[in-house]
Protein backbone atom coordinates (compact mmCIF):
# COMPACT_ATOMS: atom_id res chain seq x y z
CA UNK A 1 0.00 0.00 0.00
CA UNK A 2 1.44 3.36 -1.03
CA UNK A 3 1.64 6.38 1.24
CA UNK A 4 -1.17 8.17 -0.62
CA UNK A 5 -3.43 5.11 -0.37
CA UNK A 6 -2.60 4.81 3.33
CA UNK A 7 -3.37 8.51 3.93
CA UNK A 8 -6.70 8.13 2.11
CA UNK A 9 -7.52 5.05 4.19
CA UNK A 10 -6.55 6.81 7.44
CA UNK A 11 -8.65 9.84 6.52
CA UNK A 12 -11.65 7.61 5.80
CA UNK A 13 -11.19 5.77 9.09
CA UNK A 14 -10.78 9.05 10.97
CA UNK A 15 -13.99 10.32 9.38
CA UNK A 16 -15.85 7.15 10.44
CA UNK A 17 -14.47 7.57 13.97
CA UNK A 18 -15.68 11.18 14.10
CA UNK A 19 -19.16 10.13 12.95
CA UNK A 20 -19.29 7.30 15.51
CA UNK A 21 -18.06 9.64 18.26
CA UNK A 22 -20.75 12.18 17.35
CA UNK A 23 -23.52 9.53 17.26
CA UNK A 24 -22.27 8.11 20.57
CA UNK A 25 -22.18 11.55 22.22
CA UNK A 26 -25.57 12.74 20.89
CA UNK A 27 -27.32 9.48 21.75
CA UNK A 28 -25.87 9.61 25.25
CA UNK A 29 -26.89 13.21 25.79
CA UNK A 30 -30.41 12.66 24.43
CA UNK A 31 -31.10 9.47 26.39
CA UNK A 32 -29.19 10.19 29.60
CA UNK A 33 -32.34 10.36 31.75
CA UNK A 34 -33.71 7.09 30.36
CA UNK A 35 -30.41 5.29 30.94
CA UNK A 36 -30.17 6.70 34.45
CA UNK A 37 -33.68 5.43 35.27
CA UNK A 38 -33.06 2.01 33.70
CA UNK A 39 -29.72 1.56 35.46
CA UNK A 40 -30.89 2.58 38.95
CA UNK A 41 -34.15 0.61 38.73
CA UNK A 42 -32.29 -2.38 37.28
CA UNK A 43 -29.84 -2.35 40.19
CA UNK A 44 -32.70 -2.20 42.68
CA UNK A 45 -34.52 -5.07 40.95
CA UNK A 46 -31.36 -7.14 41.00
CA UNK A 47 -31.10 -6.64 44.76
CA UNK A 48 -34.81 -7.00 45.61
CA UNK A 49 -34.56 -10.48 47.15
CA UNK A 50 -31.53 -9.42 49.19
CA UNK A 51 -32.94 -6.16 50.55
CA UNK A 52 -34.11 -7.44 53.92
CA UNK A 53 -37.84 -6.85 53.33
CA UNK A 54 -37.29 -3.30 51.99
CA UNK A 55 -37.97 -3.88 48.30
CA UNK A 56 -39.56 -7.33 48.36
CA UNK A 57 -40.87 -8.98 51.50
CA UNK A 58 -39.62 -12.40 52.47
CA UNK A 59 -42.22 -15.12 52.16
CA UNK A 60 -43.71 -15.89 55.55
CA UNK A 61 -44.72 -19.40 56.68
CA UNK A 62 -48.25 -20.52 57.49
CA UNK A 63 -49.40 -23.26 59.85
CA UNK A 64 -49.80 -26.04 57.29
CA UNK A 65 -48.59 -26.90 53.80
CA UNK A 66 -51.46 -29.38 53.41
CA UNK A 67 -54.16 -27.93 51.11
CA UNK A 68 -56.74 -30.21 52.76
CA UNK A 69 -56.51 -28.00 55.86
CA UNK A 70 -56.73 -24.68 54.02
CA UNK A 71 -59.54 -22.20 53.76
CA UNK A 72 -61.15 -21.86 50.33
CA UNK A 73 -59.86 -19.35 47.79
CA UNK A 74 -63.15 -17.48 48.16
CA UNK A 75 -62.66 -17.17 51.95
CA UNK A 76 -59.09 -15.94 51.52
CA UNK A 77 -60.24 -13.40 48.93
CA UNK A 78 -62.92 -12.06 51.28
CA UNK A 79 -60.44 -11.91 54.20
CA UNK A 80 -57.96 -9.93 52.07
CA UNK A 81 -60.57 -7.48 50.81
CA UNK A 82 -62.05 -6.92 54.27
CA UNK A 83 -58.59 -6.39 55.79
CA UNK A 84 -57.70 -3.90 53.06
CA UNK A 85 -60.84 -1.83 53.52
CA UNK A 86 -61.09 -2.08 57.33
CA UNK A 87 -57.46 -1.97 58.44
CA UNK A 88 -55.48 -0.29 55.65
CA UNK A 89 -57.47 2.26 53.63
CA UNK A 90 -61.17 2.19 52.74
CA UNK A 91 -60.51 4.34 49.67
CA UNK A 92 -58.31 1.71 47.99
CA UNK A 93 -59.77 -0.57 45.34
CA UNK A 94 -60.40 -4.13 46.60
CA UNK A 95 -60.06 -5.61 43.10
CA UNK A 96 -57.56 -8.46 43.27
CA UNK A 97 -55.04 -8.88 40.45
CA UNK A 98 -53.71 -12.29 41.44
CA UNK A 99 -53.31 -14.82 44.20
CA UNK A 100 -49.82 -16.29 44.45
CA UNK A 101 -50.13 -19.56 46.37
CA UNK A 102 -46.96 -20.89 48.01
CA UNK A 103 -47.94 -24.42 48.93
CA UNK A 104 -44.63 -25.29 50.58
CA UNK A 105 -45.05 -22.27 52.89
CA UNK A 106 -48.80 -22.64 53.43
CA UNK A 107 -49.49 -19.03 52.49
CA UNK A 108 -51.06 -17.04 49.69
CA UNK A 109 -49.80 -13.65 48.52
CA UNK A 110 -52.70 -11.40 47.58
CA UNK A 111 -51.84 -8.69 45.04
CA UNK A 112 -54.32 -5.97 44.19
CA UNK A 113 -54.94 -4.65 40.68
CA UNK A 114 -55.04 -0.88 41.16
CA UNK A 115 -52.37 -0.22 43.78
CA UNK A 116 -49.23 -1.74 45.27
CA UNK A 117 -50.61 -3.04 48.58
CA UNK A 118 -50.26 -6.77 49.13
CA UNK A 119 -50.78 -9.28 51.92
CA UNK A 120 -49.44 -12.66 52.87
CA UNK A 121 -52.23 -14.73 54.38
CA UNK A 122 -51.98 -18.03 56.24
CA UNK A 123 -54.02 -20.48 54.15
CA UNK A 124 -55.02 -22.49 57.23
CA UNK A 125 -56.04 -19.79 59.72
CA UNK A 126 -56.79 -16.88 57.38
CA UNK A 127 -54.52 -14.65 59.50
CA UNK A 128 -52.80 -11.79 57.68
CA UNK A 129 -49.14 -12.57 58.33
CA UNK A 130 -47.61 -9.62 56.52
CA UNK A 131 -48.73 -6.39 54.85
CA UNK A 132 -46.52 -4.55 52.40
CA UNK A 133 -46.40 -1.94 49.71
CA UNK A 134 -44.81 -3.85 46.84
CA UNK A 135 -41.93 -1.56 45.96
CA UNK A 136 -40.54 -4.23 43.64
CA UNK A 137 -43.62 -3.92 41.40
CA UNK A 138 -43.40 -0.13 41.45
CA UNK A 139 -39.69 -0.26 40.56
CA UNK A 140 -40.41 -2.78 37.78
CA UNK A 141 -43.08 -0.47 36.35
CA UNK A 142 -40.60 2.43 36.44
CA UNK A 143 -37.92 0.22 34.87
CA UNK A 144 -40.04 -0.86 31.90
CA UNK A 145 -41.93 2.44 31.49
CA UNK A 146 -45.38 0.96 32.14
CA UNK A 147 -45.87 3.41 35.03
CA UNK A 148 -46.47 6.14 32.41
CA UNK A 149 -49.09 3.99 30.66
CA UNK A 150 -50.75 3.38 34.03
CA UNK A 151 -50.63 7.06 35.03
CA UNK A 152 -52.33 8.20 31.82
CA UNK A 153 -54.67 5.21 31.53
CA UNK A 154 -53.18 4.02 28.25
CA UNK A 155 -54.41 0.45 27.84
CA UNK A 156 -52.15 -1.04 25.17
CA UNK A 157 -48.79 -0.20 26.72
CA UNK A 158 -47.70 2.05 23.85
CA UNK A 159 -45.36 4.14 25.99
CA UNK A 160 -43.76 0.98 27.38
CA UNK A 161 -43.27 -0.33 23.84
CA UNK A 162 -41.75 2.95 22.62
CA UNK A 163 -39.61 3.36 25.75
CA UNK A 164 -38.17 -0.16 25.65
CA UNK A 165 -37.62 0.04 21.88
CA UNK A 166 -35.76 3.36 22.08
CA UNK A 167 -33.62 2.37 25.06
CA UNK A 168 -32.89 -1.08 23.60
CA UNK A 169 -31.88 0.34 20.22
CA UNK A 170 -29.83 3.06 21.92
CA UNK A 171 -27.95 0.46 23.95
CA UNK A 172 -27.26 -1.41 20.71
CA UNK A 173 -25.97 1.81 19.09
CA UNK A 174 -23.84 2.49 22.18
CA UNK A 175 -22.38 -0.99 22.02
CA UNK A 176 -21.48 -0.70 18.33
CA UNK A 177 -20.17 2.87 18.45
CA UNK A 178 -18.39 2.29 21.76
CA UNK A 179 -16.64 -0.79 20.38
CA UNK A 180 -15.57 1.08 17.28
CA UNK A 181 -14.34 4.06 19.31
CA UNK A 182 -12.11 1.59 21.17
CA UNK A 183 -11.14 -0.63 18.21
CA UNK A 184 -10.89 1.98 15.41
CA UNK A 185 -7.79 3.75 16.77
CA UNK A 186 -6.08 0.35 17.21
CA UNK A 187 -6.65 -0.42 13.51
CA UNK A 188 -5.33 3.00 12.53
CA UNK A 189 -2.19 2.55 14.69
CA UNK A 190 -1.60 -0.91 13.24
CA UNK A 191 -1.81 0.46 9.69
CA UNK A 192 0.53 3.33 10.56
CA UNK A 193 3.04 0.91 12.05
CA UNK A 194 2.91 -1.24 8.88
CA UNK A 195 3.66 1.80 6.69
CA UNK A 196 6.53 2.90 8.95
CA UNK A 197 8.05 -0.59 9.06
Amino acid sequence: MSNSENNTSRKAQAKVLRVFRKVHRLTGAFLFVFFFIVSISGLLLGWKKHSGDLILAKTRTGQSADPQEWKSINEITLIAQAYLLDSIDASLSPVIDRLDIRQDKGIVKVLFADHYKSFQIDCTTGEVLHTETRLSDLIEHIHDGSIIDDAFGWQKGLFKLAYTTVTGLALLVFTITGFWLWYGPKVMRKQTNKVLA
